[in-house]
Formats: C-alpha cells, sequence, structure tokens
C-alpha cells in the first residue's frame, strides 16, 4: 500500500475533514477571506501605528470604491467560468467618453455620463455576444476587445481632460461629504455598498442568479435542464458591462479627470480579478459570493494602504498583488481537486 493510501494518512485526512474549523468553511466560505482580512489588518496594525485610525479606513474605502465595483461585473463572469481581460480599459474608456462628451461636446454631464455606461454595457453585450453565437474563448474575446478599447482611447485622446467645478454633477460622487468638523467618505461609498446589496440579493435570492450558478457549475446540465444558456451568458456579460461603466463614473468623480491612461494599471484588471478569488470565487465556475468578492476588494486595499504607510515602493506592491494571485489560484485549483 502506498503511502498516499495508508491508514495513517487516511485517517488523519478524516479528522481533518471532520474538524470543526473545515466545517465551518464549508458551511460558511466567506470565513477563510473573513480570516485573512482581519491577519493582514493585524499585521499592519502592528507594522505601522498609524494604520489604526479614521482617516486610514476611509482611504482605504476611498482607494477600493473603483476596483470593488468593477469587481461586482468579474464576479459574475468568473462564475460562469469566464474571464475579462477587458474590464480595466472598458472603465478608462467609459471614464474619458463621459469627460469628454461633457467638457469638450458640452452635453449635459448626465447625459454624458449615461453614453459613457452605455459605451461599457456595449461592450458587454459585444463580449457576450461573441462568446455565445461564435463559441469564441471569453480569454481570448476580452483580450481582444480589451486592446480595440485601448486604441478607441488613444484616438480620442491623448491628453486628459480635466473636469470644471461647475461640472459637479460629475465629481459628487467622489468628493467627502462636510459635516461642521467632521469630514465622512464620499456618497460614492454608499453606492458601493448599495451594488453590492443589490447583486448579492439578485445572486442569491432570484431565479436568474441560480441560473448563473448553474451556467457555471454544469453548462451542458443547466441546458438540458431548459435553461437558455446563451441568453444566460449574454446577460451576465452586459451586466459586468454596466458595472464597468458605473466604475467609470466614480473613478473621474474621484480623480476629478478624464484619463487617457485609467484602466491600465494594477488598479484595474490585476486588482479586480485578485479581489475576485480571494474572495473565495472558483475559477472552474459555480461557486462564490459577491460578499466574498467585497472581503476581498477591502483585502486588497488594505493590503496597498499598509504597503504605503509602510514607505513600501509602488513595484513591490505589484509585486504582492502578483504573488496573492498566484496563491488564491493555486489554494482553488487544490480545493477543486479535493
Amino acid at each position: 500500500m502506498s503511502s498516499a493510501q495508508s491508514p495513517v494518512n487516511l485517517t488523519a485526512a478524516r479528522s481533518l475533514a471532520a474538524s470543526p474549523f473545515a466545517k465551518a468553511l464549508r458551511s460558511s466560505p466567506i470565513l477563510g477571506p473573513l480570516a485573512a482580512l482581519l491577519l493582514v489588518s493585524l499585521v499592519f496594525a502592528i507594522a505601522s501605528p498609524n494604520f489604526l485610525s479614521t482617516g486610514t479606513f476611509s482611504l482605504i474605502l476611498q482607494q477600493v470604491m473603483v476596483v470593488g465595483v468593477l469587481a461586482i461585473g468579474q464576479t459574475l463572469v468568473i462564475i460562469t467560468t469566464g474571464i475579462d481581460l477587458s474590464c480595466g480599459m472598458l472603465m478608462g474608456l467609459s471614464g474619458l467618453l463621459m469627460a469628454g462628451f461633457a467638457v469638450r461636446s458640452g452635453l449635459n454631464p448626465w447625459l454624458a455620463i449615461l453614453m459613457g455606461i452605455g459605451v461599457a454595457v456595449a461592450f458587454g453585450v459585444l463580449n457576450g455576444a461573441l462568446v455565445t453565437g461564435i463559441g469564441l474563448p471569453a480569454f481570448i474575446v476580452t483580450l481582444g476587445t480589451m486592446n480595440i478599447a485601448w486604441a478607441l482611447k488613444r484616438i480620442y485622446s491623448t491628453s486628459t481632460i480635466t473636469i470644471p467645478e461647475s461640472m459637479g454633477q460629475l465629481t459628487f460622487l467622489g468628493a467627502p461629504i462636510k459635516v461642521g468638523g467632521l469630514e465622512l467618505p464620499p456618497p460614492g461609498i454608499a453606492l458601493l455598498l448599495v451594488l453590492y446589496a443589490v447583486a448579492w440579493f439578485m445572486m442569491k435570492y432570484t431565479a436568474a442568479g441560480r441560473s448563473v450558478y448553474a451556467v457555471g457549475d454544469n453548462i451542458e446540465a443547466a441546458r438540458l435542464a431548459g435553461l437558455n444558456t446563451k441568453r444566460i451568458l449574454l446577460g451576465v456579460y452586459s451586466v459586468a458591462g454596466l458595472a464597468y461603466g458605473l466604475a467609470a463614473m466614480l473613478q473621474i468623480a474621484r480623480t476629478g479627470v478624464g484619463d487617457p491612461n485609467a484602466g491600465e494599471s494594477t488598479n484595474g484588471n490585476m486588482d479586480a480579478i485578485t479581489a475576485v478569488v480571494i474572495g473565495g470565487t472558483s475559477l472552474f465556475g459555480g461557486r462564490g459570493s459577491v460578499v466574498g468578492t467585497l472581503v476581498g476588494v477591502l483585502i486588497v486595499g488594505v493590503l496597498r494602504t499598509g504597503l504605503q504607510l509602510m514607505g513600501v515602493q509602488p513595484t513591490y506592491q505589484v509585486l504582492v498583488t502578483g504573488v496573492l494571485v498566484i496563491a488564491a489560484v493555486s489554494v482553488d485549483q487544490l480545493t477543486h481537486r479535493k
């Protein structure tokens, strides 16, 4: 008998599987990400005395505001066993067009916002149509639309578009609220939480949400059960595009500019995918939750802010993010095998 099949190892494996901690993780997968969040926060609280302050927590929330909304769309796509490499670039294109339509073309700021979101939704529909209609892999499709969005940004503008104070409709979501001598987080944080609450409710308590999980778990079984899998996937990519457009709205509200370079850094694709995977959503599909993604987003925000407070250079921050992605995917792979 091999060591892998020895009675000792089998007994140890059964004991581990039957442990209270393992049972708790199976019944509530979000406990793992929550434990990681607490651990990371504790480490930085010890390493940096300035970490445990109201200003730091407000900064973390503001930093994750944009990535958090991007991650909602990415979560839906990954649950269906896909991946969207275009999320950051679509956000950048959408935000640049919002600022350009309002500042350069003189359109009503609200109309400019709607048009910018509409462009992101249109790209989402295009992604979904290519995945479902032609059967192309999501990786290839979104890699292509990522490059298309990058080129369109450069064609439209190569310079930053500054939003004037008179167009407060474009920036009010990113401005902190001052009540007397107290400074409250910007309204964009409230919008982030509302979007997560809506996404959580839809995925957990509606037939549409359960259908998304069914498609991700086994698309052929879902089709045989009578689900219109192509329509479901098209809807997922369309909603993801909507999330990227809303993230663009928050991006220009926070920065006050339409930046042609927006979405090209790790604050786009890398951080969104990292947050989703760390939050417990499986790359094999059919498993995950937006609540876990929110915890994953907070983990990424705490890591970046904590490293900044410790004076770690941005290059090493990117390195840590890359290590996190590999670690999270490795854990998911091992869990899937078991």
